[in-house]
């Protein structure tokens, strides 16, 4: 018993004594194949420590299996605790993960938005942005409003990204709740009326997503679409695009109704010529007909981007001008297409299509690209068979030579569809070019005795089209077709060689009878497409010639009689009470003959693009030849061209308009002038002496350029008296000294006398520039003004002087949210004999240029003796500074 109880235990043994299975000795039950295996761990781990760059490492991992499909949801509790982080780079890779699984994690993204709510307001505008998208991908209607707000205060966000992002929720949050469409409306107008690149596309698509019927958003925003078109992202520029076609189709009158007469001079004017031109066009006068202004700037600006790599975006410039560009103008679009067949073979059938649609009706656009429509052996058969297509469209009598030669080719290939498509081809080649019928009629002949039966078969039934354009012609070749009846073992051949006989049994009277007779021997095994054509051949035959084929006829209606088929039971029942009349027969047998032997037409050979331009080039519905779910229809053309006045938008008044504006203020700088000539005494005395003289040639100059133009003068300055009027008004609350100076000025413009006020301009301006020679700015623009102690403050705030002939620039005042009060030492008194001159930069926009810094110099005389006369001997550009070398 001891020695049992020392014997080692067995595995089901020690299994059975702990109550446990240990699943590491069998690989079976491992971890791995366990139904409670945890997945991502180690992912799970890294994301709840404490330390960035695992968190980074993590989401990087997290990202990275999102981006090849695998499945990373269980993850998202993890993942969505760390959209508090302070990481920006871990804060941007939650968002892009909660993007993309917000939707499906709802429950748990809702306990997040008030973080999101927080990211709405972060400094970083990539966070405020992905913190939008995020919020907008959650579909559930109760946050409705949140989101809706969220998008009206993004919409003035001043991060274009930002405002691009709102653009891109709006239809979001309408296909959630319909509901709001006033409220996207709202919004989509003001993201219309956004002048950044960046906004534009995606304004213009979510317009087309929720209110493509308001065209009337466009009308005012249309002209800014317009010019902005060439330097908008690819993909805004293909949906700007598109939905300028059918803005030009709905607002613009078709530029060929009159056919190929167009006004070309208007391609090299301006696009702000005047709407006076555009004078509606009647039918009795089509060359009057001047096509409207902001037809030809859309056209003008699309052209370039046929030159963009993107090829949807050459396309859609394509699709443009076959919709609504003049014919004569249509052709420039041929060789950007032509180019994009160097593409992907996916890129390549697509643009095929749309040559093959249009080369049905704009043969000549592609003649001189006839060769880069030559099938290349690598082309797979769709492409070989648009290809096939354009060829045929673009075959005319002097390429039909090249065009034979290649199909001689092609007739040879291994690809049995594509050889088909061939020999379609040829007869659709002789059936529209005339001259090379007979060409073509020999050639599918000798195809009829190629080894390959669906080269011969397809022959057969081409021939038989073509035959019946001129059955008199070719009698020859119908007998030739009646002997290989019995060696041609495709269905649709021999159906088609019966056809043609029985149509023509009339031409071959005796071979008719004996095909018949060889046909009744195998009807029993024929398909059903033969034997329905060997009862029509013998119900012709027994219409034509009774005496031969009376008893065939009854043979072969007899075995119909019991076909398996019902279709041939049928058949076989009515053409008997039609071809063997008897007492029951109604009044139709009188007419079989008129019935059965009527001369039909001839088949039109016809392209299979041809009825695809009723779909909009470029779109799916195109493609696959049927209207698809979000097709569009192209308007049509209006009779009469709605009001263009409606495209018109008043801008704001440009800073170049107000320029003469600047004139009245000169004689206010005059009146400060001479105040504090008051409180300096002789040293502005001595500085208007100086200036009056240098002022005398200048103020020649100007009366006679005042006598040209003394309307424009006083048009100007009564327009300067309103505005020096009001800014007298705001002077005098904030100074007392300032009002005597505004007061005086006040009846300054009523004196009837002008052109000594001019002269006084003239020699304020020189006298200004004088005092402001270091190429710089003075602080005299600024709203600095209000500061204790700027004595340059009164007349700064009326006004400034700006010499027309030296600078047309516009002075603005403006004011500073903030003005830096420290001054520094430019010239210290001892230097300067007494004058000390400190400066200070003012931080206010500059008058005469951007690059420019506008700096106040303050001048303090320390010395007991007036100093008079100062100036500067060597003058130095500093556009940044000022240096010691300035004075």
């Amino acid at each position: 018993m001891s020695t049992n109880n020392n014997m080692p235990q067995s595995y089901n043994d020690r299994a059975s004594s702990t109550g446990e299975a240990d699943v590491g000795v069998d690989p079976a039950s491992g971890s791995f194949f366990s139904a409670d295996y945890k997945r991502h761990e180690d992912l799970k781990a890294m994301l709840d420590s404490n330390k960035d760059n695992l968190k980074l490492e993590a989401m990087k991992r997290i990202i990275g299996m999102v981006a090849k499909g695998k499945d990373a949801s269980d993850l998202f509790p993890a993942v969505v605790k760390n959209v508090v982080s302070k990481n920006i780079e871990v804060k941007k890779l939650v968002y892009v993960y909660l993007v993309r699984y917000a939707e499906e994690q709802q429950d748990l993204a809702l306990l997040s938005i008030s973080t999101f709510q927080r990211g709405l307001k972060d400094p970083n505008q990539l966070i405020r942005a992905s913190a939008l998208r995020v919020l907008s991908s959650i579909r559930v209607p109760v946050i409705t409003p949140i989101m809706m707000l969220a998008i009206r205060e993004s919409v003035t966000d001043m991060s274009p990204f930002v405002r691009k992002t709102a653009a891109h929720a709006i239809p979001k949050i309408y296909s959630l709740d319909p509901e709001q469409k006033e409220f996207c409306i709202e919004i989509i107008e003001k993201l219309l009326s956004d002048k950044t690149t960046l906004v534009i596309g995606s304004a213009v698509m979510a317009f087309e997503e929720v209110c493509p019927e308001k065209i009337d958003l466009i009308h005012k925003n249309y002209r800014k679409l317009c010019n902005l078109l060439v330097d908008v992202e690819e993909w805004g520029q293909l949906v700007i695009i598109n939905m300028l076609t059918r803005y030009a189709r709905t607002q613009f009158v078709n530029p060929n109704r009159y056919g190929e007469h167009m006004d070309n001079e208007r391609f090299y004017e301006s696009e702000h010529s005047s709407q006076e031109d555009q004078t509606p066009v009647t039918p009795e006068a089509p060359k009057s007909f001047t096509m409207d202004s902001d037809h030809r700037l859309l056209l003008r600006n699309t052209k370039p981007l046929l030159q963009s790599r993107n090829s949807s975006v050459v396309m859609a410039v394509a699709q443009l001008y076959h919709h609504v560009a003049p014919k004569t103008e249509v052709g420039a679009v041929a060789k950007p297409l032509v180019r994009l067949l160097r593409s992907h073979r996916e890129i390549q059938s697509i643009v095929l299509s749309n040559i093959a649609t249009m080369t049905t009706t704009r043969k000549s656009m592609f003649e001189p690209y006839l060769k880069s429509f030559f099938v290349r052996p690598m082309d797979p058969t769709l492409i070989k068979l648009i290809k096939l297509d354009i060829l045929t469209n673009l075959a005319t009598e002097a390429s039909i030579g090249i065009i034979l030669r290649e199909f001689h080719t092609y007739v040879a290939s291994s690809d049995r569809e594509f050889v088909a498509a061939t020999i379609q081809a040829i007869g659709r080649c002789a059936s529209t070019i005339s001259e090379c019928t007979d060409t073509c009629m020999n050639g599918l002949v000798s195809l009829m005795s190629n080894r390959d039966e669906a080269v011969v078969a397809e022959s057969v039934v081409v021939i038989k089209k073509l035959l019946q354009m001129a059955p008199a012609k070719h009698k020859d070749i119908i007998v030739h077709m009646a002997k290989l009846v019995e060696k041609i073992t495709v269905a649709m051949a021999r159906a088609s060689i019966l056809w043609l006989i029985g149509e023509y049994c009339e031409r071959v009277p005796k071979i008719a009878p004996d095909v018949l007779r060889k046909m009744a021997k195998t009807f029993i095994t024929e398909t059903d497409i033969v034997k329905l054509q060997v009862l029509n051949l013998a119900t012709k035959l027994y219409l034509t010639n009774p005496k031969q084929t009376h008893l065939l006829c009854q043979y072969v209606f007899n075995l119909a009689k019991y076909d398996q088929n019902y279709d041939i039971r049928d058949r076989a029942r009515l053409l008997r009470q039609l071809a063997l009349p008897n007492e029951k027969s109604g009044a139709l047998a009188k007419h079989a003959k008129k019935i059965f032997l009527a001369s039909k037409p001839a088949p039109v050979l016809e392209s299979k693009f041809k009825d695809q331009d009723q779909f909009q080039l470029g779109t799916l519905s195109h493609f696959i030849n049927a209207k698809s779910s979000g097709y569009q229809e192209l308007p049509d053309w209006p009779e009469v061209a709605p009001d263009p006045s409606v495209r018109t938008v008043e801008a704001p008044m440009p800073w170049t308009d107000d320029q003469p504006k600047a004139k009245k203020p000169t004689k206010k700088k005059q009146s400060f002038y001479s105040e504090s000539g008051e409180s300096t005494g002789d040293d502005s005395s001595s500085s208007e002496s100086d200036s009056d003289e240098e002022s005398s040639d200048e103020s020649g100059s100007e009366d006679e350029e005042e006598s040209k133009s003394e309307k424009s003068v006083e048009a100007a300055e009564s327009s300067a008296a309103e505005v020096s009027s009001s800014s007298e008004e705001e002077t005098s609350a904030s100074e007392e000294s300032a009002s005597e100076t505004d007061s005086e000025e006040e009846e300054k413009p009523k004196k009837p006398v002008k052109k000594p006020g001019k002269a006084a301009v003239a020699a304020v301006a020189k006298q200004q520039l004088l005092l402001l020679d270091f190429d710089d700015v003075p602080a005299a623009s600024s709203a600095p003004a209000l500061l204790p102690g700027n004595a340059l403050a009164p007349s700064l705030l009326t006004g400034a002087v700006v010499n027309e002939k030296t600078s047309p620039l516009q002075v603005t005042v403006s004011s500073a949210v903030f003005v830096p009060t420290q001054t520094r030492e430019l010239l210290n008194r001892i230097s300067g004999s007494g004058l000390s001159i400190d400066y200070r930069f003012t931080r206010t926009q500059n008058i005469y240029s951007g690059k420019m810094v506008t700096v106040e110099l303050t001048l303090t005389n320390s010395s007991d003796q007036d100093i008079k006369n100062i100036c500067i001997e060597q003058k130095v550009s500093c556009r940044t500074s000022f240096c010691s070398r300035c004075l």
